[in-house]
């Protein structure tokens, strides 16, 4: 796929599905300014979306901090614990309204994650027009997700670049 600087990229990442990919495969967490830094190419950023997982944690407040000084807005949503003790997590549905939102101002949208739950956003933003790219670990991005499209950036390839030591794997 060709890549020209005047192209205008918008990058939206699942952070929960990136450092559970990350912390389950390589023991590591993800370094999102490198893969920022990937996903633009050099090419136009219009709009950086982070979004997390709030579960009151010492380390957070500092992580949301260094996403925010890394180029992204960071939304966030508390997690959700039902009466059995079941937990969900999930901003597919936020991401996608986000992403076809801004699609008119973009010709490229990155989505940072593996999740084949994104493969009708992926096709309904090519029917507009846009490409369509992955960045995230070839190992766990869904193989229906990579035959949909346009370019994959797998952070695996790059593990000094993309990963960083995790001081804990908690």
């Amino acid at each position: 796929m060709i890549k020209h600087k005047e192209q205008r990229v918008g990058v939206f990442v699942d952070v929960a599905n990136m450092y559970h990919s990350a912390k389950n495969l390589h023991g590591s967490r993800v370094n999102f300014k490198e893969v920022l830094e990937a996903a633009v190419d050099g090419r136009r950023l219009m709009r950086a979306i982070a979004y997390a997982i709030k579960s009151d944690s010492e380390e957070e407040v500092s992580f949301f901090q260094a996403l925010d000084k890394s180029g992204f807005e960071v939304k966030t949503k508390d997690l959700q614990v039902f009466a059995g003790g079941a937990k969900k997590a999930d901003w597919d549905v936020g991401i996608a309204v986000d992403a076809i939102t801004i699609a008119p101002k973009l010709d490229v949208v990155v989505l940072v994650t593996g999740d084949g739950d994104f493969i009708p956003l992926v096709e309904f933003l090519q029917f507009q027009g846009l490409l369509v790219e992955v960045a995230a670990f070839g190992e766990t991005t869904s193989s229906g997700l990579k035959a949909v499209v346009d370019d994959i950036t797998d952070l695996s390839s790059d593990r000094k670049r993309f990963l960083m030591r995790s001081r804990s794997t908690t």
